[in-house]
This record gives structure tokens, sequence and C-alpha cells, in this order.
């Protein structure tokens, strides 16, 4: 198993050199925990990253008055839980800075807000003993998971550890495996991380901040987009690092860097063909609103340099499953026992793969009518 670090941004010259540690170096991961949370069939959550909550009195470290605004906001919507991805606190080794994310997202347990982090790299400073203690002291019902999964509803969301290598090694094993099985009645996959698969920014920081994509997130991205062409479901990745939001689609899959959450933002180069375009620093939270086979993704702004809260929503995207598999889906929810998991994840994917054999010229109503006739013959519960 190989864990990535960076080396101290005051090494200039070496600022984007990653080492590596051999497996028996890393930490042992035990079986990944897969949780479930109890969600309505339509429902909304929050993800947003680098927060680095940290000693209010220090500004260098972040902007705690937009931090604090957005905690509270987010508390207001009511979501049905909230995904980080990652930096959670400036460093991972000081209990101080886990105090000041105890105080500043009291609030979230008062509401009973349920919350699913993935490890920064700022959440791993310092003795990596200690950073882990501190992180699963205030997340246990991780239960020492470095990555882990969890099942709301109609998506399933898969939480990874970004200083591990993705795609090898044991975390890399878990994942296909997951790719490998996923349910039947999934709309939507939602993959979670800190270094993001894709951004316009760069190691240069040509506008003050930015980071190039890592090699081993090319990768992650190549294996998603490639199991994308054969998948019913919709993968969207959550990811941060870059302090900024940035909006990119390959493949069929739609990335969203969101690091936002507080630490000191920054412009960024955009490429031309980017669908988000903004000069702006763009401080925010991300509000994902599902829905049976719809999705809606919000970017929700926030502007404190006047001292009043401007809010605004420069960006929104929606993600839908195709009308005629989002049916096939419905059909097996109700032809299939739940407790038949099994067959009607096998039946889904014998769906598909008789809908791509179907030809363009017939309507979505005959090749619905076809599949259900065939899934019919097939299975004992119609």
């Amino acid at each position: 198993m190989k864990r990535i670090q960076q080396l101290p941004i005051v090494i200039l010259f070496l600022g984007c050199v990653a080492c590596s540690r051999s497996q028996s170096q890393a930490p042992p991961q035990i079986e990944p925990v897969e949780l479930q949370l109890q969600v309505s069939a339509r429902f909304h959550f929050v993800a947003y990253g680098d927060s680095r909550f940290h000693d209010p009195k220090d500004t260098e470290a972040a902007n705690p008055p937009v931090r604090r605004q957005l905690v509270q906001a987010i508390a207001q919507t009511n979501p049905a839980f909230v995904a980080l991805t990652g930096d959670i606190v400036y460093n991972g080794y000081d209990k101080d800075d886990w105090k000041v994310w105890d105080s500043e997202t009291a609030v979230w347990r008062a509401k009973k807000i349920p919350v699913c982090p993935a490890l920064g790299n700022h959440d791993l400073h310092g003795d990596e003993k200690i950073a882990l203690a501190n992180y699963f002291e205030r997340f246990p019902d991780l239960k020492n998971s470095l990555y882990y999964s969890v099942r709301a509803a109609n998506t399933l969301m898969l939480v990874l550890d970004s200083s591990l290598d993705e795609t090898a090694g044991p975390q890399g094993q878990w994942l296909t495996r997951k790719l490998d099985h996923i349910p039947g009645d999934v709309d939507f996959v939602f993959i979670v991380l800190h270094h993001p698969p894709y951004t316009s920014s760069s190691d240069a920081k040509k506008f003050g901040g930015g980071h190039s994509v890592r090699s081993h997130e090319q990768e992650l991205a190549k294996t998603l987009e490639g199991r994308q062409q054969n998948l019913r479901a919709r993968i969207v990745v959550f990811s941060g690092h870059v302090h900024n939001y940035e909006r990119h689609e390959h493949g069929g899959v739609t990335y969203i860097v969101t690091g936002g959450a507080g630490a000191h933002a920054y412009p960024i180069e955009r490429a031309a063909d980017d669908p988000f375009q903004s000069k702006d620093v763009n401080y925010h939270y991300l509000l994902v609103e599902v829905d049976r086979g719809n999705l809606k993704i919000t970017m929700r702004r926030l502007d404190l340099t006047s001292g009043t809260a401007v809010w605004t929503q420069p960006d929104s995207v929606a993600i839908s499953v195709p009308a005629a598999l989002a049916s096939i889906a419905d059909y097996i929810e109700r032809a299939v026992p739940r407790q038949t998991s099994g067959m009607r994840g096998v039946l889904s994917l014998f769906a598909m793969r008789i809908s791509s054999l179907l030809t363009s010229e017939r309507s979505a109503e005959t090749r619905l009518s076809i599949i259900q006739a065939t899934l019919r013959s097939v299975s004992p519960y119609s």
C-alpha cells in the first residue's frame, strides 16, 4: 500500500514531488465500513471541503468568518448528511484545531446531521498516528476505515483516501469490488476524495494558488470513465484541494471541485472549454438534490467582502439516468422483491445489455415493452 505525501511548501523547488511509503509503513486498513443512511426517496445533502478549522485569530490559514457562516447556512438547509472532501482542519495532529471543529460545527450535532468525511493532506499533518486518532475520535462510525461506502436511498457513495493509490493496492481492490457490484436500484454513484482527477489550476499558481492533477487521480478518472460506458447509474465525483469551484465533464462522468469551505480561496486559470467560467474567488457549498432518476447540484456562493452575507447561485447542473433505463429500474423495483438484491442486480445488467442491442429507430416505449417482456420471461417474481 503506498501513501502519498507532499513535502512542505517552503521547499519551493521540491513542492510538487511526492514521496511514497511501503505497505509495511502504512497504517493497516480494516475491512471498510459500509454505512447505511435512512433517508426518504427524495432527499438532499451538502458536499464541500477545505475548511481548515483552526485558531480563528490566525487568518493566514483560512477565513474564519466565511467558514462559520457556511457552517450555519448548511445547518439551516437541514441536509440528510454532509460530505466533506478533506482538509477538515489545518493540522491533523493539533488537538486545538479539532477543538475548533468541535465548537464551530456543534450546530450540526445538535441537529443530528451525519457527517461523511474524506481525508485530506492537512488532516494527516504531523505524527500520522496522532492525526488519525484525532480524526477517528470525531467520526467513530467509520470504525477506523480510511475509505468506506455509504448507501442512501438510490445512491451509493464511495469515499476514498487520496493519500493512498486509489486504483491499486487494498483500496484499489476494494474500489474494483464496489464498482463490480453496484446494486440495480442505484441511480447515482458518488465518489468523494480530496485530490481532484481534473482541475484547470496548476502548481504554477498563476493567480496565487492551485494544484496540478496527479498521476494517481488521472488513473482513477480513466477507471471511472471506462466504467461509465457500461453503467446504468451516473457517476459524479466530488473533490477538493483546489480552493475554488470547478465543474468538468469527461466520458459521461461529472467532476466537481468544491474547495471553498473556508481555506483562503484564490482565483484560478480556467480552460476555454470549462463548463463553468469565473475569475472570482468562490467560497461556497454544494446543495445536492436527489430524486428517482434525477439529480441537481447547485453551487451556493458566499461573498462576505462587504461585511454582509451575499448569497448567489452562479452554477448548477442537472444529471439524469436515461429515461428508458430509469423506467427499467422502476420495473425491476416492483417486479423483484427487495430481499433478492442479487437477482435485481443481475436483471438490471441484463436489461442494460438488451437495451444496447436494440436499434435506435425503435421508440423508447417499444424498447421498454420488449425489455419488460424479456425480464418477465426470466424472472419468477413478475
